[in-house]
């Protein structure tokens, strides 16, 4: 298992950080453990995160209610491995030198939980294929 600072380090990216990018933080924390680290950060941060995906992730035993939406900073990205957006278009620029993913994912503002729920399965889904993906990328490594 790779040491904490050798493992991969993803930083998801949404305009407010409000709803999808603290889902995708939040899973990649609780399912992968200390073979990839995650965080999150918006290009413009909202003042707390959307009450409905707290609920939605609270159905899942994932507690983010003390999270507080962040600002995009350069260091973060310089200190991630891969940056990943969701749907923010222009709001959330590309980085050249780093690996960059952006994920096509409905907007949690202003939904239901019902609304909420979907997106959030999607996001897990992506985030299980990432964690196989950066998991097995790393252990590939090692074997050379």
């Amino acid at each position: 298992m790779p040491d904490q600072l050798d493992a991969p380090q993803v930083l998801f990216v949404c305009v407010h950080n409000a709803g999808r990018s603290q889902m995708a933080a939040a899973f990649l924390t609780h399912l992968a453990g200390d073979r990839v680290r995650g965080r999150s950060a918006g290009s413009t941060p909202a003042d707390q995160v959307n009450r409905a995906v707290v609920e939605a992730m609270a159905e899942r035993g994932i507690d983010i209610s003390a999270e507080i939406p962040k600002v995009l900073t350069i260091d973060a990205v310089q200190a991630s491995d891969l940056v990943i957006t969701m749907g923010c278009g222009d709001a959330c620029p590309v980085f050249p030198g780093k690996r960059n993913e952006d994920w096509v994912l409905d907007d949690p503002a202003g939904q239901s939980v019902e609304a909420v729920r979907p997106i959030r399965d999607a996001i897990e889904a992506r985030v299980r294929a990432l964690i196989a993906d950066l998991t097995s990328a790393a252990a590939d490594t090692a074997t050379k």
